[in-house]
């Protein structure tokens, strides 16, 4: 897991390793200044010569400066190597997000996947950024300080290593609670934010509901189930300070204890021992630190395990059987095609689904709530693989197709609209980047969407505000009408895309469209037998399988579903 998280350092490894040689070298430093006080102590102050004195405080002071400087650099580079590898671990998690199919997706929730994407790679970083240092000096320390040490008086140096034993059972037991405590942290800030991200999304109906008083009891039970998690974790993960702390103190006393005995037997000088106490200090804050460590990188795994899930997430829509061929004209089939989310699903959502849709022809696709019509629809464009059958654009599986090549090809308006922020012209952009302003003027005409764009005071450069805040539900589905339009697609989807305008507006956008796109393949899911009874055929949808397909006549005239629909319509027209 380590090391597959330091393998995204990429260009910045670097870092790591002039920050391990500047704490390495600040270390040694470091150690040096015990040797040079104990000196002054036993030789200077003894025999009472100033000038060695005042030469060894010398070079107590320049080692003191460089160890400065070098930790300086060792904290700027920590720092670069932190964040650098934060920023590459967020990338690789976006880039392969980017990659995710609608399964891949709907495998993790997005809120989790946000959390993931922040809290965990911050978690990751903050461990470098402040880990590293303490990583590389307290195993320098402990080695130089106790070879030191055992140097100037092996016995006495037998005492701090009695407390070994108790530190490690400490730290062993402490690891093994606070880790599954740390993984279950992380998943209550996932439901925080899920409460969060819901709330921001759905604030209007909250505010047409009332409902304020009842989402906040909602986050106040995630909020405090965070709380109590966090307190946990961070209050098992404490006592590691304090039981450093009982072993160190306890350590200290006892060498005082037997030193003192050893300086009345003329066993030791007191030089001598203030010396060791230095290196018997460094040895216990070194082991204090790697403990430390220990607590740092068992959070940084815990983390790191939710990072990997999402690198490691298998994609499920691959381009194995892709060839170098573009959608040429069109044409669409589905023989005898079954579809469910999931493998181990009981049922299918779809069901033998046999269909043909002509190059240039219109279809209209009805069905009661839930008959799996948007559901079919995705899978000409491959946001969903289909289980079993063959589906066929231009007479090609479409497996065959580079994804790319594939959905530039296929245009979808789905049913929930998408404005992005950024001017309205930048919105339309996303159909063709490249498209000139007759281009989006002629698209927008043949959405109907020029109408109210000419009422705008900024015009093509309105701010749209985050979601398209700043028009009315039947613009914003006019704006993404117009932008799968500019995208020139052989394959035009229209998934009840104009539910929020009026008939008398849809009929012309339908017109407009059958007028100035006659070669472009349109498919179009209503909830309204208006919007698909001038359609070439209309399809049946009922429970996942086709009841009929036919024109507007011949379904009226002999299919009991359709009829049902188109009285209930007409009934409700009348009243």
């Amino acid at each position: 897991m380590i090391r597959r998280i330091f393998s995204y350092s990429g260009q910045y490894k670097k870092y790591f390793i002039f920050a391990a040689l500047c704490i390495t070298a600040e270390s040694l430093f470091e150690l040096l200044i015990p040797l040079i006080m104990a000196n002054i102590v036993d030789i200077g102050v003894v025999s009472g010569n100033r000038t060695y004195i005042f030469g060894q405080g010398a070079w107590m002071l320049v080692c003191a400066a460089l160890a400065l400087l070098l930790g300086i650099g060792s904290a700027r580079f920590s720092a670069i190597a932190g964040q650098g590898l934060g920023a590459n671990l967020r990338e690789a998690e976006y880039v392969k997000f980017q990659q995710f199919s609608f399964a891949n997706v709907d495998h993790f929730q997005i809120s989790s996947l946000v959390t993931r994407m922040t809290s965990d790679v911050t978690n990751i970083q903050n461990s470098i950024s402040g880990g590293l240092r303490p990583a590389c000096r307290g195993p320098v320390m402990l080695v130089a300080a106790t070879g030191v040490a055992f140097s100037i008086n092996a016995k006495l140096a037998m005492v701090f290593l009695a407390a070994l034993p108790t530190l490690g059972i400490c730290l062993y037991l402490i690891i093994k609670n606070v880790r599954p405590m740390y993984a279950k942290m992380q998943g209550a800030i996932d439901l925080v934010n899920r409460i969060i991200q819901e709330n921001l999304t759905a604030v209007r109906v909250v505010k047409a509901y009332v409902r304020g008083a009842y989402e906040t009891d909602k986050f106040e039970k995630v909020n405090t189930n965070l709380q109590t998690q966090s307190e946990r974790a961070f209050k098992l993960a404490t006592t590691n300070m304090a039981a450093m702390q009982f072993v160190m103190y306890g350590t200290i006393i006892s060498i005082l204890w037997f030193g003192g005995g050893m300086i009345r037997v003329g066993a030791m000088q007191v030089g001598e021992l203030t010396g060791f106490l230095s290196y018997v200090l460094q040895i216990l804050n070194s082991l204090m630190m790697i403990s430390n460590i220990f607590l740092m990188l068992t959070r940084s795994l815990a983390s790191g395990k939710r990072i990997m899930e999402v690198l490691d997430e298998e994609i499920d829509i691959t381009e194995d059987k892709a060839r170098d061929i573009e959608v040429t004209k069109g044409e669409v089939e589905f023989r005898h095609v079954y579809f469910k989310y999931k493998k181990e699903a009981p049922e299918y959502v779809l069901s033998d689904i046999n269909l043909h849709i002509r190059p240039g022809e219109t279809v209209g696709i009805v069905g009661q709530t839930g008959s799996a019509k948007t559901t079919l629809v995705q899978l000409i464009p491959r946001l969903y693989d289909i289980t079993s059958g063959e589906l066929l654009i231009d007479g090609r599986p479409v497996e065959e197709y580079p994804l790319k090549n594939l959905r530039d090809a296929v245009a979808v308006v789905l049913q929930k609209n998408t404005l992005f922020s950024g001017t309205l012209r930048e919105n339309l952009l996303w159909g063709d980047s490249s498209a000139s302003r007759e281009e989006i003027e002629e698209a927008c005409r043949t959405a109907g969407a020029d109408e109210f764009i000419g009422r705008l005071e900024q015009g093509y450069d309105t701010e749209m505000g985050q979601g398209g805040v700043n028009v009315s539900g039947g613009q914003k589905q006019r704006l993404c009408i117009a932008r799968a339009i500019l995208k020139k697609p052989k394959v035009l989807i229209l998934d009840d895309s104009t539910s929020a305008v009026d008939t008398a507006t849809e009929a012309d956008i339908r017109e407009r469209l059958a007028e100035r796109l006659p070669h472009m393949t349109k498919i179009i899911i209503a909830q309204r037998i208006s919007s698909v009874r001038h359609a070439g055929q209309i399809v049946v949808l009922d429970d996942g399988r086709v009841q009929g397909v036919g024109t507007h006549e011949e379904l009226l005239a002999g299919n009991k579903i359709y009829r049902e629909i188109y009285e209930s319509q007409k009934e409700g027209a009348d009243l």
